[in-house]
């Protein structure tokens, strides 16, 4: 049996492929998508906390890049600098998006029941927390 390491890389660039070819009729990718939906509901959504709230998936140069494609496609606009917002297309793009992305979550859980995803995730978490929190004697990892 591979690593859990191992299997988690995995899933992730398979995550990533399948989506970014489920939204390329969009002219969007899965981190492109991540930016829409950090910035729909935030009327105060700017490019910083778009980067804090996707940081641990993506680095600095591949958020600017979505952004930028994200502009130039007319799906957000800047209503102020370094804000972010939705253009009315790209609202009602985003739709028809969301629609085609829960077609992929749903390929993405064939065979798995709720009961084993919710177990999948809780298991990461608490590898995660057991990873960066806070031990005595030391300070949390990032």
């Amino acid at each position: 049996m591979k690593p859990i390491g191992y299997w988690l890389n995995r899933t992730d660039q398979a995550l990533t492929a399948s989506m970014d070819a489920a939204l390329a009729d969009f002219g969007l990718t899965r981190l492109g998508w991540q930016v829409l939906n950090a910035v729909k509901d935030d009327p105060k959504a700017t490019d910083s906390a778009v980067q804090t709230a996707l940081a641990v998936g993506a680095d600095t140069a591949a958020l600017h890049s979505a952004v930028a494609s994200l502009l130039t496609g007319g799906w957000v606009i800047r209503p102020r600098p370094e804000g972010l917002a939705l253009t009315d297309a790209g609202r009602a793009r985003l739709g028809e998006v969301a629609r085609r992305a829960a077609d992929f979550r749903e390929l993405s859980a064939k065979g798995i029941t709720r009961e084993e995803y919710v177990t999948a995730v809780t298991v990461l978490e608490r590898m995660t927390r057991n990873l960066t929190e806070p031990r005595d004697g030391s300070a949390a990892r990032p």
